[in-house]
């Protein structure tokens, strides 16, 4: 028997929830996909032009290992600009996406045995991050009956002596929250009263609608704790790239820092320049994908409020939808399943976020051309009609 460590062991299997089921179907070509939160989009034309430039040019030999300085720079006006956060260039370090930059994080701060908060229905890919570090997750429920608000009090009565941090993500994925003022500074006031950290994942920072997105990091007395992280991923259509970025504290940052050497050295130099041309880049081709996303939200909430034992907010920010599905009388499991067999679409259980995501569906509407979304609503329209 291999010598596996313990702590693969006794963490939680990693799961792909309904995505995986439907790669072991034997129609693969007749799905349609809104499980995955894959941009349906292409990179700007400018940053793959800059990325190539870079390469041709020489730049492909070791860098800095926090990233590149002008990147760095430009990241920092960035987050002193947009989200409010008094960044310099060397409080930023580039990561091979968010997924490297919450990892190390967990691994720079998480002892054995300390308590990580997350805020339920919850992003399940940072449990095994948490649980590798050997963390101990406790779950605090955002408040359904509320549109998942943010209950300050209800994160306070599930703090202990052993509790190091809160995670945060927003805009929320699954549920669709970006999160007032209000919400952000009373989560502030247990971090601060209680000595948290606040693990704050903003990947979709840029994607929405209508709604402000504010960083907690830009509020008083959370800048020295809170680690903010972010990611070229969903903005610019950039998932496959991997890139992605982190400003915390100095004496944080270094922490993080030396997992991250350890982990890769550092980012893939040419790419960072391509991340450059993102960042420095025309706002419209941004303002171009999150309009189109709006166009395709709009018209799947409209359409799943039409059909039969469905209810569906419309979400303030990310690409996806969290319709209640309560009223059909079939478990989320029991449904997705069900809608992947017969009407050949893709959807997430809302049990895949937890036990609070039971009873909602979670589907993609970024992920698709505007004439596939319509394909995929007629199939849906047509088996919650059956139903």
């Amino acid at each position: 028997m291999p010598h596996i460590a313990d702590r693969i062991r006794s963490s939680s299997p990693k799961s792909y929830g309904m995505f995986a089921k439907a790669a072991r179907r034997p129609d693969p070509s007749s799905l349609i996909h809104l499980e995955l939160g894959s941009p349906v989009h292409d990179t700007p034309q400018h940053i793959k032009d800059a990325t190539i430039e870079a390469l041709q040019s020489g730049q492909v030999h070791y860098s800095n290992f926090a990233g590149i300085a002008p990147l760095r720079e430009a990241l920092s006006a960035k987050l002193t600009r947009f989200n409010g956060i008094a960044a310099s260039a060397d409080t930023v370090l580039v990561t091979n996406g968010l997924t490297q930059a919450s990892f190390a994080t967990f691994m720079a701060l998480i002892d054995p045995g300390d308590e990580v908060i997350l805020l339920a229905p919850y992003y399940p890919q940072h449990i095994n991050k948490i649980e590798l570090a050997g963390g101990r997750i406790v779950f605090a429920p955002l408040d359904v009956q509320d549109n998942f608000s943010i209950r300050a009090d209800w994160i306070e009565e599930r703090v202990t002596p052993r509790t190091k941090a809160v995670v945060l993500v927003n805009p929320c994925n699954p549920t669709g929250r970006v999160y007032s003022r209000a919400e952000l500074a009373a989560l502030a006031r247990v971090a601060i009263d209680h000595d948290l950290i606040v693990i704050s994942d903003e990947v979709y920072e840029y994607v929405t609608f209508g709604a402000q997105h504010i960083s907690i990091a830009s509020l008083p007395g959370m800048a020295d704790r809170t680690v903010s992280m972010f990611a070229f991923t969903k903005a610019y259509a950039m998932d496959g790239w991997r890139l992605g970025y982190l400003t915390a504290p100095p004496v944080i940052l270094e922490a993080i820092m030396k997992v991250a050497a350890n982990e890769v050295t550092h980012v893939n130099t040419f790419i960072q320049y391509g991340a450059l041309a993102a960042v420095l880049g025309p706002p419209e081709a941004v303002a171009d994908m999150i309009d189109d996303d709006r166009k395709k939200r709009d018209y799947l909430v409209r359409s799943l409020n039409q059909m039969a034992g469905l209810t569906c907010r419309s979400p303030e920010g990310t690409i996806y939808v969290f319709p209640d599905i309560r009223a059909t009388g079939l478990s989320s499991a029991t449904l997705a399943d069900r809608i992947l067999e017969e009407a050949k679409v893709v959807v997430e259980a809302g049990d895949f976020y937890g036990p609070l995501g039971e009873g909602h569906l979670r589907l993609c509407f970024g992920s698709q051309p505007m004439d596939r979304l319509e394909d995929a609503v007629s199939r849906l329209s047509c088996f919650f009609s059956a139903l």
